[in-house]
């Protein structure tokens, strides 16, 4: 599939003349100018297009979720084993995408390589495949545990005070996306691809670079900053301007798209129209697609049976709340998730109300090799020992707290236990962590969501469902729990049906069709040499968005008996009106100039219609792009 801009710069070398508007329009221009078919004589009447089935086969599967053949690409990949704990949102994300579509989902090992091109290591996982690539040792921990986690991390979390990280880190974290985008060279000819997270924000740049030219979509799971922070990442310019190479750019929320428009405004003075920034390189669709999860899958993950040494585990813990109200909090140790905050929380409310509530705290380790990271875990070690030491009694300590990871099963039992569930992080994408809780509450007697203002779950989850806190305020974080164990039955239920049937109306399996069908439909769908007169290159819907109105009008056209003079002449009134609407706007949204060869002298004259239509080589409308690249 050739680029739209630069089909275009090679259609411009042999633009002649521009319409102006007047006199004869640019579409009698065209008409007048195809050639007749072989046997047929001017004169005779307007004669039919062809090629109609063509496009309106690609028009009628926009509102169906494509069937392609998908590659995704990320970081890291999901276990696919429901006895280990997820590591993340992205993994709980995309593990059902290909395990029901037969996608291949690429990602790093658990080892580092020499950095030498290998084939891709196919791995099946149910109708899908997984390849994990040996990522180049000599560039890993500067692209990993430097750029990606010690500067992109903390900046798009908007945790400034949290950056570090050496300038030569970006070289590597170039290196090792161009080492991705060769591997993924073996898988070229698929579909389209689909790109997860701040790890690869250059890949479709380097997918582009080696001649990969399939529909390139990218979707961010974490936040995304305002202007004035992001400006402190290094090469962010570039960044924004590669990610810009991308067809489709997902994000979490209103607030993350909105910000990522403002930087656009701000360094590149850019704008959106309709969703759509254009570039030199061609357009890129911007939108909103809030992740979700599958709530039927969550009720499966609390009938299911545990193992043994789970199920002793489990016990265990429980017993340390039996006839006593506690809070649960499942997070990686991560600065971004507000544990600290929150601990200090109930220092403050076992203050007011001594033993009025526990806490279990669920905190696997995370990226442990980075210092940030190993001196936050001391943090939160020492203010649970400070809480526990003040307002423990006897044995009992209000806080339990461990690194230990737990299946999803075993998670599921222990949020329908916990009275409370606190969501308090300082900055997230979305937090599935917030909508698991929900989905496996009780129904007749559900607990009460505790969320952070600043989740992409408060986006969904209004005031009147979850009690939405300031994590940065551990006395508003209090009151919140405090309100929440002493909540009326009425209210918890009403709040709690209110989130789920949220939840249960867009699921994981509704946001990965919206997001893989706007992507089909955000690319190709109809190439120029069948819609010829608006020049050569491709275009889609997006750019022709009343192009069903005109191939209506056309269908209409053909079916009538060329006999019907009067009936036949009509029609092409409405043919030519339905494509002067769908012209004018394309202009206008576009910020395309059109340029339309003359049509050829010895037919200057024709006097009848015809809406025949030609091939590549004989196409003689032209197009160039205006707009100036970032």
């Amino acid at each position: 599939m050739a680029r739209i801009h630069d089909t275009l710069e090679t259609a411009t070398s042999g633009a002649t003349e521009r319409d102006e508007s007047g006199g004869q329009t640019a579409f009698d221009r065209h008409l007048n100018g195809v050639p007749l078919e072989h046997g047929q004589h001017e004169g005779a009447g307007p004669s039919p297009a062809v090629l109609l089935s063509d496009l309106e086969d690609g028009l009628h599967t926009v509102n169906q979720q494509p069937n392609m053949k998908l590659v995704v690409i990320s970081n890291r990949v999901a276990p696919f084993d429901p006895d280990k704990p997820q590591t993340g949102g992205l993994a709980a994300g995309l593990e059902p995408v290909v395990e029901r579509s037969g996608a291949l989902w690429v990602g790093s090992s658990d080892t580092r390589g020499d950095g030498i091109d290998q084939p891709l290591p196919l791995v099946k996982t149910g109708a899908g495949d997984v390849a994990r690539l040996d990522l180049p040792e000599a560039d890993y921990h500067g692209y990993y545990r430097g750029f990606s986690n010690s500067t992109l991390w903390p900046a798009l979390h908007s945790l400034l005070q949290r950056m570090s990280g050496p300038e030569g880190d970006y070289d590597s974290y170039r290196n090792v996306n161009a080492f991705i985008a060769r591997a993924a060279f073996d898988v070229r000819d698929r579909d389209a691809f689909w790109v997860h997270d701040y790890h690869l924000l250059p890949l479709a740049a380097e997918l582009h670079r080696l001649g990969i030219d399939r529909p390139t979509g990218f979707f961010l799971h974490t936040p995304w900053p305002a202007p004035d922070m992001i400006e402190r990442v290094p090469h962010h310019r570039e960044l924004m301007k590669l990610m810009l190479e991308y067809d489709l750019l997902g994000f979490q929320t209103n607030r993350d798209l909105n910000n990522f428009l403002a930087c656009l405004q701000v360094y590149f003075a850019l704008q959106s129209k309709d969703g759509i920034v254009t570039t030199e390189r061609g357009q890129t669709h911007l939108q909103k697609f809030p992740i979700g999860i599958d709530p039927k899958q969550f009720a499966a993950h609390l009938a299911a049976d545990l193992s043994p040494a789970e199920e002793e585990t489990l016990s265990s813990l429980l017993q340390k709340f039996e006839s006593a109200k506690f809070a649960i909090g499942v997070d990686r140790l991560d600065y971004t998730k507000g544990i600290d905050k929150r601990v200090e929380a109930l220092g403050h409310l076992l203050a007011a109300s001594p033993s009025s509530i526990s806490l279990l705290q669920i905190a696997p380790s995370s990226r442990a090799d980075i210092d940030e990271y190993q001196k936050y875990k001391e943090d939160v070690e020492n203010a649970i020992s400070h809480v526990n030491a003040k307002h423990g009694m006897d044995e009992r300590r209000p806080i339990h707290y461990t690194n230990d990871s737990f299946s999803q099963a075993a998670l599921a039992r222990l949020y329908r236990a916990a009275h409370v569930g606190l969501v308090t992080p300082l900055r997230d994408g979305m937090n599935l962590v917030a909508k698991e809780y929900v989905a496996a509450q009780d129904p007749k007697d559900p607990g009460v969501l505790v969320l952070s203002k600043f989740a992409g779950a408060a986006e969904d989850f209004g005031e009147d469902e979850a009690l939405l806190i300031d994590p940065n305020n551990p006395e508003e974080i209090a009151d919140a729990i405090s309100k929440a164990t002493n909540m009326p039955l009425e209210e918890r239920v009403k709040r709690w049906r209110s989130m789920m049937d949220k939840i249960e109306s867009y699921t994981i399996h509704d946001w990965s069709a919206d997001y893989l069908r706007e992507l089909d439909r955000s690319r190709i769908n109809v190439p120029a040499d069948q819609f010829h007169h608006l020049g050569l290159g491709w275009t889609n819907e997006a750019q022709m968005p009343l192009y069903q109105n005109y191939a209506a009008a056309l269908t209409a056209y053909n079916e009538i008996d060329p006999a019907a003079g009067a009936l036949k002449e009509a029609a092409y009134i409405d043919v030519k009106s339905a494509f002067e609407a769908l012209a004018v706007p394309l202009k206008h949204t576009q910020d395309r100039i059109w340029d339309f060869a003359a049509p050829p002298a010895s037919q200057d004259a024709a006097s009848t219609p015809n809406l025949q239509s030609s091939t590549r080589s004989t196409m003689e409308d032209t197009a160039r792009r205006t707009v100036p690249s970032p």
